[in-house]
């Protein structure tokens, strides 16, 4: 999968392994000295150690899965100021109308559709970012001003109308694009 990233994502990347790496040739070090205590069935620190090795392993593991996964594309936001809007794509502010089809009830958001991992939101303006590889952003990618696509939400089925495009002001991109961080990546324990 392509995944649109900021300039710097992939040395973000590359400092969280190593962080993982430095980590675990210390717990590996605790590991030795509590082996060194005596009896490792009482050893708590030792029984502690292992396990904090394997949860390091299992990041390490989880994060070079997700590495290999993905081809990491780098998108430098200022080309966003000036995008043409006639279709939805990436960094451009769109206004989206959801209208429940059981309910008939209809509801506004304002989304700066973003690289991956964004999700910081500004109250003052009213925009929350939306990662373009999330169902909802890959819903209306593609889609212009007043098109409508119909979508199966986890509340139930919606009828999406995307009511304006536009390209965030550089205030607006400075509010809601925060420090990069690695992604939160969910260890495949027990």
């Amino acid at each position: 999968m392509t995944i649109y990233v900021r300039p710097g994502y992939n040395r973000v990347l590359a400092e969280e392994f190593e962080a993982l790496k430095v980590k675990r040739v210390g717990l590996v070090k605790d590991k030795v000295e509590a082996h060194s205590q005596g009896d490792l069935r009482e050893n708590f620190g030792f029984k502690a150690a292992k396990d904090a090795i394997r949860a390091v392993d299992r990041k390490m593991t989880a994060l070079d899965r997700f590495v290999a996964r993905n081809a990491f594309t780098e998108v430098d936001p200022a080309t966003w100021l000036t995008k043409p809007t006639g279709t939805v794509q990436l960094g451009h502010v769109i206004t989206l109308e959801k209208q429940d089809v059981g309910t008939n009830r209809k509801h506004r958001f304002t989304f700066l559709v973003t690289t991956h991992g964004e999700t910081a939101s500004d109250p003052e303006s009213g925009i929350e970012c939306l990662p373009h590889n999330s169902p909802l952003a890959t819903a209306v990618l593609g889609l212009a001003a007043n098109a409508q696509t119909k979508v199966t939400l986890p509340a139930g089925e919606a009828l999406l109308t995307v009511r304006s495009i536009r390209n965030p002001t550089a205030v607006e991109l400075g509010c809601l694009l925060t420090a990069i961080k690695p992604p939160e990546i969910e260890d495949d324990a027990e």
